[in-house]
């Protein structure tokens, strides 16, 4: 007998439980399955949805903010561009402001110029018709002088005087006309 039992442990493989371990194997897997089912599948589900939910949350928050950045860096070129054209602007009314004052003082530098010109040659004019007058006088006390030397008498009468001296110099004037 003991032969007949080993022959039949022989037969069976190592590899294939008995039927009676395989079945009640199979019933605890099924309930320890559906223990996992019922509580832990449930739980598990809604942790991983929760998980899917805030990751999707995040993407959807994550692109709000893309696009808002997008915006705000749009508006920051905009503002930018701006800013450069206003600068642009700026600089050619301050050139060209520059350039009208420049031209102003110029104006104003010439008028100034042709004032002082004027009034030199005013004082010029004074100075020569001065310098004329007293001449005619020295000149003429001069000759008054000489004339009374040579003439041997006195010719002090004031009237005559000057109507000699100014007849001489008119003659002195026109020959110098003549000669030019």
């Amino acid at each position: 007998m003991n032969l007949t039992v080993l022959a039949a442990e022989e037969v069976q493989s190592p590899l294939i439980p008995p039927l009676p371990e395989l079945v009640i194997g199979l019933i605890a897997f099924l309930i320890v399955f559906g223990f996992l089912a019922k509580k832990l599948l449930p739980n598990i589900n809604k942790v991983l949805e929760e998980r899917r939910e805030a990751i999707e949350g995040g993407i959807e928050k994550a692109e709000a903010a893309q696009t808002e950045a997008q915006s705000v860096l749009e508006q920051y070129k905009a503002q930018l561009a701006e800013a450069r054209h206003e600068a642009a602007r700026l600089r050619q009314d301050a050139l060209e402001q520059g350039t009208a004052l420049k031209e102003e003082l110029r104006a104003e530098g010439q008028r100034q110029r042709e004032e002082i010109i004027a009034a030199g040659h005013a004082q010029i004019e004074a100075d020569r018709k001065a310098a004329s007058q007293a001449l005619r006088q020295d000149v003429g006390k001069l000759a008054t002088d000489l004339a009374g030397k040579l003439v041997g008498e006195s010719l002090e009468d004031h009237a005559r005087q000057s109507r000699t001296i100014d007849r001489f110099l008119d003659e002195l004037e026109a020959k110098a006309e003549a000669a030019r």
